[in-house]
């Protein structure tokens, strides 16, 4: 019987490519987790993305609700903060706590995250985090560099096959403001 992991998916283009690698070694199960997202309508987006990924590999699908106040107070005063600074180390720690929290309560011995598919993550962010959070919650935490082997460019041109939601920023409200030139002064 293979180990049961909790895969953090961040939307349906990083869900397109980390299951597969994972899949050989583990029994896994993808859960959506990002209250981060903005507008509102973004994460429900990005949750039907990585929901048909997850069904094209036969794997099952869990889905946290939408807390984005929860995630506002978790980052408050940090708006001004740039991208892979406070703000972000905030953010991936807050989705990463609630991935890990699910897990344990849901019997689950292994947590992993595919948000270092991504070029716009630092990887040893990502996986210092989650190595902290899942000795503080007792689990084992699958660090890698999913970027690694093409990771990023196979995952966009699979999500691109399968004619699922592709975003063009990162998530939050600042990401989304960066984007769209307008002032990151902007905040709940």
């Amino acid at each position: 019987m293979l180990p049961r992991l909790l895969l953090h998916a961040c939307c349906g283009v990083c869900s397109s490519y980390v299951p597969e690698k994972l899949m050989p070694e583990f029994d896994v199960t993808i859960y959506f987790e990002n209250s981060n997202l903005y507008p509102e309508q973004e994460f429900y987006k990005r949750r039907e993305a990585a929901q048909i990924m997850a069904q094209s590999f036969g794997l099952p699908f869990m889905t946290a609700n939408y807390q984005s106040r929860e995630w506002f107070k978790h980052v408050r005063g940090l708006a001004k903060e740039p991208e892979h600074g406070a703000r972000c180390e905030k953010c991936i720690a807050f989705r990463l706590d609630k991935t890990m929290e699910y897990a344990k309560n849901n019997s689950f011995d292994w947590v992993a995250t595919t948000l270092s598919v991504s070029r716009r993550k630092n990887v040893d962010q990502i996986n210092r985090l989650g190595q902290q959070l899942a000795e503080r919650h007792g689990l084992q935490f699958l660090g890698k560099d999913w970027k690694k082997g093409n990771g990023e460019v196979i995952s966009q041109e699979r999500a691109k096959q399968a004619g699922i939601y592709r975003q063009d920023y990162c998530g939050c409200v600042y990401s989304y403001l960066i984007r769209t030139g307008m002032s990151s002064s902007a905040q709940r």
